[in-house]
C-alpha cells in the first residue's frame, strides 16, 4: 500500500501544490484497488483545524466514497485505549498554579526579581515547562550543565527554575500537561504497536515535527506497516551536499537549523532515510518547477552558497520561472498597504483566488480595512484577539483603572464604550446618553477637570439642565456616573475569585446604564460568548489564583484575555483570504501575496530567553532559537512556489529604515549576480512592483490641488470688534491679532485635552496661589520662620490644586531651591511697604474711544511714603524692560487704573513703580520707575491702538509681531500657519 515494508514511509509533495487536494489524489491512488471501506477506516491525523477542515474540503468534491476519519494529534488523547491515562490539566490552571509557587519564592527570595513580575515569570516557567516535556528533556539535564558560574547567577536561576522540577517523573504530585499527557500516549502505542501493528491505514499529513511528542509519533507511524507520514514542502531538488551539511555532517558540526529543510533532513535521518528515499506522494508536479528550482539555490546553506558561482551562470530559464513573480519594495507601510489592497481588489473582481500570507498582524488589519472601501471582507484565518473586541475592550478598560482614582480621560473612554448604556429598551436611552456624554467631555475640557468626582458630575447636572426637559433624568445619570466612581475606587486585596465576580459586576453596571436593567449586550455576538468562555474558565480555576492586589489582577486578566480569539462568522468574500505562514502550508489560492518581508517581522526576531543561552540550550537538548527561523523558512519556501506570487516589504516602518528580510535579499543577490538573464528577470519583477506602488501612491493623492493659504488679516465689521480687554489681552492685540479676532469676534475657545501634561500655565496658576497665601498671613516671625510656613503652604497648595503627583513634585523641588532666596527677597519688600491688595480685581472705561480694560492684579504694595508699587508674577522669567514698555505693558496699564482709582477696595494713589518678579532658578526681577508721564504715554498708546482696530480697514492679521517665530499660538491652525511664513505680507479680507 505504502510501500517496501522493509523501510519507514516518509513521503512529501513539492513546494507550491495545493497540499490537500494532492494528499487526497495519493491517497484514492494508493486506494484505488483496495475495498471501499478501507478509505473509511484511514486515520489522517494532522496539527491544526484549518488543516483538518481543508483536507475534508478537499475530499467533498460531489463524488460519492466514504471519507476518511481526520482528526488532530491532540484527539489521540480521545482514544478509548488512554481513558485509563490522567487527563490533562488545563493550561490556565497550570499558570496559576505556578504564580502561586513564583509568590512564595519571591517572599523568601525579594532580591530575585519584583513581585511586578510574578505573572511574567510564571508564563516564562509554563513555557519552560511545556518545551521540557515536549523535548523530553529532565529536571537532571539541566542539573548536569556545565557552566562556568562565578557570579553565582546560574546558581540561583537554577534554584527559581527548580519551582518546576516537581512536575517530571512518575511520582510528580501534579496532573499532567497536554505535553506530558501525549508522552505517555506516544509510549503506550509505541509498546502496543511494537506487538501489535494498527490493521487499517494511519497518515500524518501536513506537520514538519517540529516539536518533539508531534516528532516521535510520526516516526512511529513511518515505521508501521501500513502508516505513512506526508511531509509539507519537500525540496526535490537538494543536491547530496547540501543535504549533508544541512544534517551537520558537511562543514559544519551541527545541523543547519535555520534551513528551511532542516525538519525534511532531521525526520529522514531519524528514520534512516537520505534524500533519496523520500518519495513525491500523488506524483504531481509544482506550479513552476523551474521557480522552486532557483528558490532552493537561493536558499543553500552558508557553508555551500560558493555554489551560487558555479550553478547560478548555468541556471537556464530564470525568466519563465519569474514570469508570474512581483516584487514590490514600497517606501513605507501605507504604500505597502495601498498596494496589497490593489492587488486582492482586482484578483477578486477577476473571479481568482488571492491569498496575504504574513506574519504581521498590523499589516493584516491595514489590508483588511482598505479592502472595506469595496466592501470587501476577507477571510482572516487569525480571527480577531479577545482583547480587541468589544467587550474585551470593556473589561481591558474596566480592569485597569479599579482601585485607582478615575481620571477624565479614562471616565469618558469608558462612557464612549459601544456596549455603555444598552441596557435601554430601544435606541432612545443610549441616544440620551450619548448627548450627555458629549456635553459632559465639553465641560471637563473647558473648565480643565481632570478627576472628576461625585459634586462636580451633580454640580454639572444640575447647571446644564436648569432650563431642559431633561434636568431630573439628567441628574440620575450623573448620579449613576458617581456611583460607578466610588465602586471603581473599591479593589482591596482579595481572592481571585471576588476579583472577577466585581469586574464581572462592573461591566454589568456600565451595559446597563443609569436606569437599565439588561446586561445581555455583554455577553452578546460572538465576541461576547468567547470572552463569556474565558472569563468562566478564569473563574472555574481561581481556587488555583490565591490572593492577590488589583494591580496583580490587572496583569493577571489582560494576559489571559490577550491570547483569546474570537472569530467573526458573518459571510466573507469566498476569494479573498488572510493566513498566517502556518495555514499557508495548504496553500489552495491561485495568487498568493507574501507581504512584510523585512527583518524581525519575517523572519521575527527570536526572543529574549532569561533562562538559557543557545550554548546552554543546546547542551540541555532544547529548541534552538534559530528552529523558529527555520520553520518561517520553510512557510516562505512553501507559499513562494504558488502559481503566482507577489512578494512586498516596506523600507521604512513609522522608525526607521527597515532590513529586508534574509530570503529576499539572498534571491535579489543570487539574480543579480548570476547572469544577464537573472538581471533581467529581477528589473521585470522590479518593473511589475513599481506599476502597483505606482497605484497605491496615487489612491490616496486627491485629484486636485488647493492653492497655499495667505497669511490671513480679516477685517469683521466694526460693531463686532471687542470693546472690552483684559490688560492681558492687549499684548496678544499686539503681538497676534488674529488670536483677538478668534476669540472675542468669532468667539472660539481652545479646549483642553483630556489627557495632558501639566504645562506652563497650570504652573503659573499654582505658583500665583501659592505666593497669595503665603501673602496673606504676614506676621511678625523670624527668617526661618517664614521659611518654613513658606515651604508648608507650598506643600499644601501643590497638593490641594495640581492633580498630578509627578507635577509636585516636581514643582515642589524647583520651589525649594528657590526657597531661601525668594523668602529672603519679600521680607526685604516688606520693610519697603506692606501689601495693600492680593489678586485684587479692577475695570476702567475710556469713553473717548468706547473701551473698556480689566485685570486682577497679582499684588499692589503700599509703600513707606504713600505711593504704591505692582508686582506680578511670572513663574518663568520675566520680560525685559523694552519688552514690557512696548508689548508686556500690562503693568502700566495697572498703574494707570489705579491712578484713576478703578481698582476695588484701593483707594487713588500714585504709582512709583511696577515690577515682574520671576520665580526661575535666578529669581529675575525686572522693575521700571514710573513718571506720571509714562502713565499718560501708555494711555496714549492704547487709545491708538484700539483707534487703528475700530478702522474697517485694519486688520487681524495673525502672528504680527511674535516673541519668538517659533512661538506657538491656539488658533495658528484655523491661519493655516506653515501654508505662509511670517515673512509673507498679510491679504486684508473683509468678513461678515
Amino acid at each position: 500500500m505504502f510501500g517496501s515494508i522493509e523501510k519507514p514511509h516518509l513521503f512529501g509533495l513539492p513546494c507550491g501544490v495545493n497540499y490537500p487536494a494532492a494528499l487526497k489524489q495519493g491517497i484514492l491512488e494508493r486506494f484505488r484497488n483496495s475495498p471501499p471501506e478501507i478509505l473509511a477506516r484511514t486515520q489522517i491525523f494532522v496539527n491544526t483545524s484549518r488543516m483538518k477542515k481543508d483536507i475534508l474540503s478537499a475530499f467533498d468534491d460531489g463524488s460519492t466514497r466514504l471519507l476518511p476519519q481526520v482528526k488532530l494529534i491532540a484527539e489521540l488523547g480521545a482514544s478509548p485505549d488512554v481513558m485509563d491515562l490522567p487527563m490533562p490539566i488545563s493550561g490556565l490552571r497550570r499558570r496559576l498554579e505556578l504564580s502561586q509557587l513564583v509568590s512564595h519564592f519571591l517572599r523568601q527570595e525579594p532580591q530575585f526579581a519584583t513581585r511586578a513580575s510574578v505573572f511574567d515569570l510564571s508564563d516564562s516557567l509554563a513555557a519552560l515547562l511545556s518545551e521540557m516535556q515536549d523535548e523530553g528533556v529532565t529536571p537532571e539535564q539541566l542539573r548536569s550543565l556545565k557552566i562556568p558560574d562565578a557570579s553565582g547567577h546560574w546558581e540561583k536561576s537554577l534554584t527559581f527554575l527548580s519551582i518546576i522540577f516537581d512536575y517530571f517523573g512518575p511520582t510528580a504530585a501534579h496532573e499532567p500537561s497536554q505535553e506530558d499527557r501525549l508522552r505517555l500516549i506516544v509510549d503506550r502505542l509505541e509498546t502496543k504497536w511494537g506487538e501489535t501493528p494498527p490493521s487499517h491505514p494511519i497518515i500524518v499529513a501536513g506537520s514538519t515535527g517540529s516539536r518533539g511528542m508531534t516528532a516521535r509519533f510520526m516516526t512511529l507511524v513511518a515505521r508501521q506497516p501500513k502508516g505513512a507520514v506526508v511531509l509539507p514542502g519537500v525540496d526535490f531538488d537538494i543536491p547530496l551536499e547540501v543535504w549533508q551539511e544541512i544534517a551537520g555532517r558537511g562543514n559544519r558540526s551541527t545541523p543547519t537549523v535555520e534551513h528551511p529543510q532542516e525538519r525534511t533532513v532531521r525526520m529522514a535521518e531519524k528514520l534512516g532515510l537520505t534524500s533519496g528515499d523520500i518519495q513525491n506522494w500523488a506524483q504531481v508536479s509544482p506550479p513552476n518547477l523551474t521557480r522552486n528550482r532557483l528558490i532552493s539555490l537561493s536558499l543553500r546553506p552558508a557553508p555551500v552558497t560558493h555554489q551560487w558561482m558555479k550553478e547560478g551562470p548555468g541556471f537556464q530559464n530564470t525568466d519563465s520561472a519569474c514570469s508570474a513573480m512581483t516584487l514590490i519594495e514600497a517606501p513605507d507601510m501605507r504604500i505597502e498597504s495601498n498596494a496589497i489592497a490593489l492587488i486582492l481588489r482586482e484578483a477578486a473582481q477577476n473571479g481568482r483566488k488571492a491569498a496575504l500570507i504574513t506574519p504581521d498582524r498590523d499589516l493584516a488589519r491595514r489590508v483588511t480595512a482598505l479592502l472595506g472601501r469595496w466592501n470587501i471582507t476577507p477571510d482572516d484565518s487569525a480571527g480577531i484577539p479577545l482583547n480587541q473586541t468589544p467587550p474585551g475592550r470593556l473589561l481591558r478598560h474596566i480592569v485597569g483603572i479599579l482601585g485607582r482614582k478615575l481620571s477624565s480621560e479614562d471616565l469618558l473612554v469608558l462612557l464612549k464604550h459601544p456596549l455603555t448604556s444598552r441596557g435601554h429598551t430601544g435606541d432612545e436611552g443610549r441616544g440620551y446618553h450619548l448627548l450627555w456624554t458629549r456635553e459632559l467631555e465639553v465641560h471637563l475640557r473647558r473648565k480643565g477637570v481632570v478627576f472628576p468626582d461625585r459634586e462636580s458630575l451633580l454640580q454639572w447636572a444640575i447647571s446644564s439642565g436648569a432650563e431642559k426637559a431633561d434636568k431630573e433624568v439628567r441628574k440620575i445619570w450623573a448620579a449613576w456616573i458617581a456611583d460607578l466612581l466610588d465602586v471603581l475606587a473599591v479593589a482591596p486585596e482579595r481572592d481571585l475569585a471576588d476579583h472577577i465576580d466585581h469586574l464581572v459586576s462592573v461591566a454589568s453596571l456600565f451595559v446597563k446604564g443609569a436606569q437599565g436593567t439588561d446586561d445581555r449586550e455583554l455577553w452578546g455576538q460572538n465576541a461576547g460568548r468567547e470572552v463569556l468562555r474565558l472569563v468562566s474558565d478564569l473563574r472555574r480555576e481561581a481556587e488555583f489564583g490565591g490572593i492577590m492586589n488589583a494591580l496583580a489582577f490587572a496583569d493577571l486578566f489582560r494576559a489571559v484575555l490577550g491570547r483569546g480569539l474570537a472569530r467573526d462568522p458573518s459571510p466573507k468574500h469566498p476569494q479573498v483570504m488572510i493566513w498566517g505562514t502556518l495555514e499557508a502550508r495548504a496553500l489552495g489560492a491561485e495568487l498568493v501575496v507574501l507581504a512584510g518581508l523585512n527583518e524581525t517581522i519575517w523572519p521575527q526576531a527570536p526572543g529574549q530567553d532569561p533562562w538559557f543561552s543557545r550554548d546552554m540550550r543546546k547542551q540541555a537538548g532544547l529548541l534552538s532559537p534559530e528552529q523558529a527561523t527555520g520553520l518561517s523558512a520553510h512557510d516562505f519556501q512553501q507559499a513562494v512556489g504558488a502559481p503566482e506570487v507577489v512578494l512586498t516589504r516596506a523600507k521604512r516602518d513609522a522608525e526607521a529604515e527597515t532590513v529586508a528580510s534574509r530570503w529576499l535579499i539572498r534571491l535579489t543577490n543570487l539574480m543579480s549576480g548570476m547572469s544577464d538573464e537573472g538581471r533581467s528577470a529581477l528589473d521585470a519583477m522590479r518593473k511589475r512592483g513599481a506599476y502597483w506602488i505606482k497605484m497605491a501612491d496615487d489612491l490616496d493623492r486627491p485629484n486636485f490641488t488647493l492653492p497655499p493659504a495667505k497669511r490671513p488679516s480679516p477685517r469683521p465689521p466694526v460693531a463686532a470688534r471687542p470693546r472690552q480687554l483684559s490688560v492681558t489681552r492687549i499684548e496678544t492685540l499686539i503681538r497676534d491679532p488674529y488670536d483677538i479676532y478668534a476669540n472675542r469676534i468669532l468667539r472660539l475657545n481652545k479646549l483642553d485635552p483630556l489627557s495632558r501634561d501639566p504645562d506652563v500655565r497650570e504652573r503659573g496658576t499654582a505658583f500665583h496661589a501659592i505666593m497669595e497665601s503665603y501673602l496673606t498671613d504676614i506676621s511678625d516671625e523670624t527668617f526661618d520662620q517664614s521659611l518654613a510656613r513658606f515651604m508648608a503652604t507650598a506643600e499644601r497648595v501643590l497638593e490641594d490644586q495640581v492633580a498630578w503627583p509627578s507635577a509636585r513634585r516636581v514643582w515642589l523641588g524647583r520651589i525649594r531651591k528657590i526657597a531661601e532666596g525668594l523668602v529672603r527677597q519679600e521680607r526685604m519688600r516688606l520693610t519697603r511697604g506692606q501689601p495693600a491688595g492680593i489678586e485684587v480685581k479692577g475695570a476702567m472705561h475710556f469713553s473717548d474711544i468706547d473701551f473698556s480694560l480689566t485685570c486682577k492684579a497679582d499684588r499692589i504694595d503700599r509703600k513707606n511714603n504713600d505711593t504704591f508699587v505692582i508686582y506680578d508674577y511670572k513663574s518663568g522669567r520675566p520680560p525685559s524692560e523694552n519688552q514690557t514698555r512696548i508689548f508686556s505693558i500690562q503693568l502700566l496699564l495697572e498703574a494707570a487704573m489705579l491712578e484713576a482709582g478703578r481698582f476695588d477696595d484701593l483707594p487713588i494713589g500714585r504709582v512709583t513703580e511696577v515690577t515682574y518678579l520671576g520665580l526661575d532658578s535666578g529669581l529675575t526681577e525686572t522693575s521700571l520707575a514710573l513718571e506720571k508721564s509714562d502713565i499718560d504715554e501708555v494711555q496714549a498708546k492704547l487709545r491708538e491702538l484700539i483707534r487703528n482696530y475700530d478702522d474697517p480697514e485694519t486688520g487681524y492679521s495673525a502672528r504680527r509681531m511674535m516673541a519668538k517665530v517659533r512661538f506657538k499660538t491656539d488658533f495658528e491652525h484655523l491661519a493655516r500657519f506653515g501654508e505662509w511664513s511670517e515673512a509673507d505680507e498679510p491679504v486684508p479680507e473683509d468678513v461678515q
